[in-house]
């Protein structure tokens, strides 16, 4: 018999149906697991967006302490949650077959308002560079708890993953897919993390790592790596597979949304590595330097 599995996650209602959906593919393939749920400082601090935090991997990194302490064995994230720089000694694990990568507006109280409701800086500069006539309003919490808080205000909508929703049957009829928005470089996609020592751990989670998602995320994270240099920016990246080409559309904006930087191109699947860095190198050259200093200083408290 194998050693048993735990199984780190956040206690909201969709970190658990993820661990849970790792968990049950875990025990399908014959071993034996345990949940540990914990609560994450971006779940316990709800005033600030994450933004003004200042703190790189706000929701992984309570996990990321288990998992070194060897309080638990994995950690299950949502993977645009996960910085494009580990812990030391944590490596990922697996990336699980990819859901649906869109963002989508969730109609509010209020159809006459312009206000929009967002914590993410990437959501804000691309609605605001569409509809600059609209404002935007914070909004932090878990799935359930935006969308109460969505149904309590005067807004015309929040924007959302569409995975999250879908994957806890919340996602309402009503919902506007915006197809123009890039998304979250790993959007939609799972990712399991452990330290680089638990080869048992690490063993059992190789057979779940779906190869194509894992590739296109690699390319999205590298873009992001590459670009952002420690600082919080609005950065999209969506790649996709064709045959054996791989396509990246990438995106950095100004925090006001009226400056958009974009690259699309495309390369060999086989040749994916670095080519995720070699298009944030473009949009640097492009006018991106000087954007990114001006969003760091901008950002600073």
């Amino acid at each position: 018999m194998s050693k048993l599995i735990r199984i780190g996650t956040r206690d909201s209602q969709l970190a658990l149906w993820q661990a849970e959906t790792v968990q049950n593919m875990l025990e399908t393939q014959g071993h034996q697991t345990q949940l540990v749920p914990v609560k994450s400082d971006g779940d316990l601090n709800l005033s600030q967006p994450l933004y003004e935090l200042g703190i790189t991997g706000i929701f992984t990194k309570t996990l990321d302490i288990a998992l070194v302490n060897g309080s638990i064995d994995i950690a299950v994230h949502s993977m645009k949650d996960v910085p494009t720089l580990l812990p030391k000694g944590v490596v990922q694990a697996a990336v699980l077959k990819r859901a649906d990568v869109q963002d989508v507006l969730i109609p509010g109280p209020d159809s006459a308002s312009n206000i929009i409701a967002t914590g993410s800086l990437r959501r804000k500069a691309q609605w605001l560079n569409r509809y600059p006539q609209d404002t935007i309003t914070g909004l932090r919490g878990n799935v359930n708890t935006r969308l109460r808080k969505l149904g309590e205000s005067n807004w015309k909508g929040a924007i959302f993953a569409k995975a999250g929703l879908q994957r806890i049957d919340l996602l309402p009829e009503n919902h506007r897919v915006l197809d123009w928005m890039i998304p979250a470089p790993a959007q939609g996609a799972m990712t399991i993390a452990a330290m680089q020592t638990n080869t048992e751990a690490l063993k059992a989670c190789a057979a779940l790592n779906d190869v194509p998602t894992a590739k296109c995320t690699w390319v999205e994270r590298d873009f992001l790596r590459e670009l952002e240099g420690g600082c919080t920016a609005p950065i999209g990246a969506l790649a996709q597979i064709e045959g054996d080409v791989i396509n990246l559309s990438g995106v950095l904006l100004s925090l006001d949304g009226k400056q958009a930087l974009e690259v699309k191109q495309s390369v060999k699947t086989e040749a994916y590595l670095g080519f995720g860095a070699l298009c944030a190198r473009e949009i640097l050259a492009n006018g991106g330097a000087q954007l990114m200093q001006s969003i760091k200083k901008q950002m600073k408290p």
